[in-house]
């Protein structure tokens, strides 16, 4: 059973009320309510339904995106979007790092950013980003001294989508380095 906060990403996402959710699965709005709390548990039926309702991906889905990202000719990477944990990277990204392929992933990448990826990271949730109200940003990024991943200044677009499981994830591509 998924835990209930990748139901309510999932709701704010798609701009739903609980009492709309609650109507469309057949269900009270109070029970979406404890579902989105943790108060009461999420059955594996209902989260099916749930993620149905909202349109969530599908896992084979994330297996998908990951190989896109790694076959991909751009300069991007795919994070988790809380705690920046690296998910994949495409060959012309991995390429401008010095470290063995596959040695970040599962590891944050936060400590390698630069004080504009920073600056904009604490923005976001201003701006709505955790809300759902913005899913792509364009960020300006200064260098970094940092041997294993440097940064070089370049603009980058970062963009929000959910994995099967709900959680958020920010597939991030350098527009020109």
């Amino acid at each position: 059973m998924p835990l209930a906060s990748p139901l309510r990403k999932l709701r704010l996402l798609k701009g739903l009320k609980q009492s709309h959710l609650a109507e469309l699965m057949g269900v009270t709005q109070t029970t979406v309510s404890r579902w989105e709390s943790g108060a009461l548990a999420l059955p594996d039926e209902q989260w099916d339904k749930a993620r149905a309702v909202l349109g969530a991906p599908e896992p084979a889905q994330d297996a998908i995106l990951k190989r896109l990202v790694e076959s991909s000719t751009l300069s991007q990477h795919l994070i988790c979007d809380r705690t920046h944990n690296l998910l994949a990277v495409s060959p012309s990204r991995q390429a401008k790092w010095r470290a063995e392929p596959g040695e970040l992933i599962g590891k944050s990448l936060i400590v390698y950013a630069t004080p504009e990826i920073l600056a904009a990271e604490a923005t976001l949730g201003n701006i709505g980003w955790y809300d759902g109200a913005v899913a792509r940003l364009e960020v300006h990024t200064g260098p970094n001294s940092d041997l294993i991943v440097p940064i070089v200044p370049s603009r980058l677009i970062w963009e929000r989508l959910l994995l099967s499981d709900g959680t958020p994830a920010r597939l991030v591509t350098t527009l020109n380095a």
